[in-house]
């Protein structure tokens, strides 16, 4: 059986996404067909849930360093992180600005057609979300045990992010982060998980039997 932590690393392996919500999404439409959106892609030091199972809770936070030594050549702005690309940082279309609140993006959707629509459907209040996709370098992990009910709380606080692969307008809510996990990660790493809690309190239980005898 795997440890906690092999797990928790196969969970942080790779390319990961983030959703946030972004209902305050500025919008505005400029002269020469230029359709400007902006909004961030993550916020700094604001914990959110990433998931949650039977007393076992993940937490994930971002650290304001985190984008100091990021590569973020030529990122791209899509859709539910696929498909067709509204803007880039490659031709100017697409700029990124780390600030004291997160990862401020802004963007000119007016150059295609599609990006056109996507301004209307985010102007209209459709689409009020965004996410991002990265390269976590380096993390660090405070976990947390409430003995009155054996609750475990993991924080993973990142610390150093490699690579910004794209920001993306989503349509999953931003709390929705369990089916996220799960869809980014595949079921078997949960199922691991699941089964090492469920290992782990029949234990604590035969332990607790064990000494009220």
């Amino acid at each position: 059986m795997e440890t906690n932590k092999t797990i928790m690393d196969k969970l942080f392996e790779g390319r990961q996404y983030r959703d946030i919500n972004v209902s305050a999404f500025e919008r505005r439409a400029e002269g020469d067909g230029e359709k400007i959106v902006s909004g961030y892609a993550t916020t700094f030091n604001q914990p959110y849930e990433l998931w949650s199972y039977d007393g076992y809770t993940v937490l994930e936070q971002i650290d304001p360093a985190a984008f100091d030594d990021c590569d973020m050549a030529d990122v791209i702005m899509q859709y539910n992180h696929e498909g067709r690309v509204f803007a880039r940082t490659g031709n100017g279309t697409l700029e990124l600005d780390p600030d004291d609140k997160g990862l401020h993006i802004r963007a000119n959707l007016g150059g295609t057609e599609i990006g056109r629509q996507l301004f209307e459907e985010i102007e209209g209040g459709y689409t009020t979300k965004m996410s991002y996709g990265y390269k976590v370098a380096e993390d660090k992990r405070e976990v947390t045990e409430k003995h009155e009910d054996g609750s475990v709380t993991v924080l993973r606080t990142i610390t150093k992010i490699k690579k910004l692969y794209d920001v993306s307008a989503v349509s999953l809510p931003a709390n929705d982060a369990t089916s996220i996990s799960a869809r980014d990660y595949g079921e078997g790493v949960i199922a691991e998980i699941r089964e090492e809690i469920l290992k782990r309190k029949k234990q604590k239980l035969r332990i607790r039997l064990l000494t009220e005898v």
